[in-house]
């Protein structure tokens, strides 16, 4: 057993030298999954407190948890950016004298400076702009409220709907994306896709009072525009008319106006696709064209045959 183990190693290692594109061993550090995971559960129990945690909190622990709870938010943040960070100098500069320091820049104790200034100054500006998250996010918790007539209370809602978590996310780590962090958006991003099936790309930008009612099989391209008060259906795809790689720096998916209602399984696409303001699009429709506002579209019921045996 151990020479046939030894054997196995063996061609491993060669495979890592014959094998390029997935190995990792000479670069900077890259964020962690796990890291990932505890930054998301800490923001979440600054937007929702008292939402997760399993003891009551007394209002005069609230103070005490809010600083305990940042601390730990902000040592985190500033590790896994910073990787990203490195990870982005790294791609745009190949230069070895670059790639020396970059592959420094966190060894967990001997850090780049410029690369670690730029993560805490990233930090700051995120956590800063928590207050206006909760703010948007309680405008997305009354809209599920408000749109499905089966919510019962603001609390059900933001226990056990899917489409608020997705959303809640996607608002945090969109603020990331808008500030060039690579890689950890998109991770933050699948994780809640993996939990939901609600598959939202960092990317796109998403107004105000947003409703994702049931949610499995959502999925919202990366050029995305999507305008206040909008509530969309499970299966619903909001995509791109081409995948070619040589359009990745254009607009491939629509926008969707203020007011809109999609329902399941629409199929929405292209990056000049505009639906406007106040239309209602039907279930299992394709669309790659624009939608005057105020506009219906549906498709034409079939004509129904029953029959009976008797």
């Amino acid at each position: 057993m151990i020479e046939a183990l030894k054997q196995i190693g063996g061609e491993i290692l060669r495979s890592y030298a014959e094998i390029g594109g997935i190995n990792h061993l000479d670069g900077s550090n890259l964020p962690s999954r796990v890291g990932v995971v505890a930054i998301l559960q800490d923001y979440q129990s600054l937007v929702f407190p008292g939402f997760t945690t399993e003891e009551p909190v007394q209002q005069e622990e609230v103070p005490y948890r809010i600083t305990e709870t940042l601390n730990r938010l902000a040592r985190n943040l500033i590790m896994e950016i910073g990787k990203c960070i490195c990870f982005r100098t790294r791609r745009t500069d190949p230069s070895e004298k670059t790639n020396r320091s970059v592959r420094s820049c966190v060894s967990g104790t001997d850090w780049d400076l410029s690369c670690k200034k730029e993560a805490e100054q990233v930090v700051l500006e995120l956590l800063g702009q928590l207050p206006e998250l909760r703010r948007k996010i309680h405008l997305d918790v009354e809209a599920a409220f408000e749109g499905d007539p089966a919510a019962k209370s603001h609390e059900e809602v933001i226990l056990a709907y899917p489409g608020l978590e997705s959303i809640s996310i996607h608002r945090f780590a969109h603020e990331l994306w808008i500030r060039n962090i690579p890689l950890l958006p998109r991770m933050m991003s699948e994780y809640i896709h993996g939990k939901t099936g609600i598959d939202i790309h960092p990317g796109a930008t998403i107004g105000e009072s947003f409703f994702i009612d049931h949610g499995t099989g959502v999925v919202i391209g990366e050029t995305t525009v999507i305008g206040k008060n909008v509530k969309i259906y499970q299966g619903v795809t909001l995509g791109a008319l081409s995948v070619r790689k040589e359009l990745s720096h254009k607009k491939r998916h629509p926008t969707i106006e203020d007011e809109v209602t999609i329902y399941a399984g629409a199929t929405i696409l292209g990056g000049e696709t505009v639906i406007g303001r106040g239309s209602v699009i039907g279930g299992n429709v394709w669309i790659t064209e624009s939608i005057p506002p105020f506009s219906r579209v549906y498709n034409k019921p079939l004509e129904y045959v029953m029959t009976s045996k008797e």
